[in-house]
């Protein structure tokens, strides 16, 4: 409507189609939101600690390069598998040895610390872990 001829709308006029706009965005997003995973989803994997998602360090990614280390998927399942029988027995900081491999995994980050191969554990000294997990 237009308020005495001089080209401006009302305020009311203003409001419903200001809100009419809201409202549309906000059924677009819910629709968008509906489409994703649950909150309950998330919280229960969080929880679980069901990631699958192993993280490495950028230590151990270097002295994984600066040994020649590479890892088969069978071996980063083994890795995985251990890393979440460690955190089922309350391990914070455990060894995790794989093969002639072995890593020092951190169980809450689920990141894998430093990593070594058989040459490197010639002294089978290893400090600051609370657990070891043999696969």
């Amino acid at each position: 409507m237009d308020i005495q001829g001089n080209g401006y709308i009302s305020i009311e006029q203003l409001t419903d189609q200001y809100l009419e706009k809201k409202a549309q965005a906000r059924r677009a997003t819910d629709g968008e939101a509906s489409k994703g995973i649950s909150f309950q989803d998330v919280l229960q994997q969080k929880t679980s600690g069901e990631t699958g998602i192993l993280k490495f360090s950028k230590h151990a990614m270097g002295r994984l390069a600066d040994r020649n280390i590479e890892l088969s998927d069978a071996q980063l399942e083994r890795l995985e598998s251990g890393t979440k029988k460690a955190g089922q027995k309350g391990i914070r900081d455990s060894l995790v040895i794989v093969d002639q491999l072995a890593f020092i995994v951190n169980i809450p980050n689920q990141t894998v610390v430093t990593a070594m191969d058989s040459t490197d554990t010639d002294e089978n000294i290893f400090t600051n872990i609370n657990g070891a997990v043999i696969i």
